[in-house]
């Protein structure tokens, strides 16, 4: 199957009424097995990709060609749409760019990118910290702009639900950027006093995500 038509696969599961939980999968042999499971997306997420290319915790330490080879050698042996984990985009808004084209290339369905500041910085004690709304949208706009796909979903992904909480969580300024698409808070409760939530993929962490 090609890329495009996974896309599309991947775009008619966030329009339907369905809640479609995906398959981790690590690398090749891993998308192999989801797929014979039966799961209908695979998800590639930062933290697995750094033990299965680095066997190393997830210390933001992967580079971009790394991690769009390892989500290359992963859609060439499985028909799965691939939900993966960019990151932060791998620096500013002109790597957010090379991030979009390098994974589009790669063949992935959708990505997402977090509005963190990553690596943590120096004496933060590990305490995660947001990047400013205007680099955040900056970021997004630029992802949007690279997309040569418009079937490719895009994901901006929020922390500032679980940083500075739902009543004050800026995350819809932070997502904007031209986009329509769905918000996911960090559960049920939130998901009803953010008044955003749509049907679709279901991702219950500490962040929020907006897909277009």
């Amino acid at each position: 199957m090609r890329f495009s038509q996974r896309r599309k696969n991947f775009r008619a599961i966030l329009n339907s009424a369905r809640c479609v939980h995906p398959g981790s999968v690590a690398d090749p042999m891993t998308a192999r097995v989801t797929q014979e499971a039966g799961f209908e997306v695979g998800i590639f997420a930062g933290s697995v990709a750094s033990m299965a290319v680095l066997a190393a915790p997830d210390l933001i330490v992967l580079t971009l060609s790394e991690f769009a080879d390892q989500a290359r050698r992963i859609g060439r042996a499985c028909e799965l749409p691939l939900l993966v984990d960019a990151d932060h985009g791998y620096g500013n808004a002109l790597n957010v760019r090379r991030t979009v084209e390098e994974l589009e290339m790669a063949g992935v369905a959708a990505l997402s990118i977090e509005d963190t500041v990553l690596p943590n910085l120096y004496g933060s004690g590990g305490k995660a910290s947001l990047i400013s709304l205007e680099e955040g949208i900056g970021k997004m706009k630029a992802a949007l702009d690279a997309r040569i796909d418009p079937d490719l979903a895009i994901a901006g992904r929020s922390s500032a639900a679980g940083i500075a909480g739902v009543d004050e969580d800026p995350a819809g300024d932070r997502l904007s950027g031209g986009r329509r698409g769905c918000v996911v808070p960090r559960g049920r409760e939130d998901t009803r006093r953010s008044g955003n939530h749509r049907q679709g993929t279901d991702h219950t962490d500490h962040s929020r995500q907006r897909i277009t």
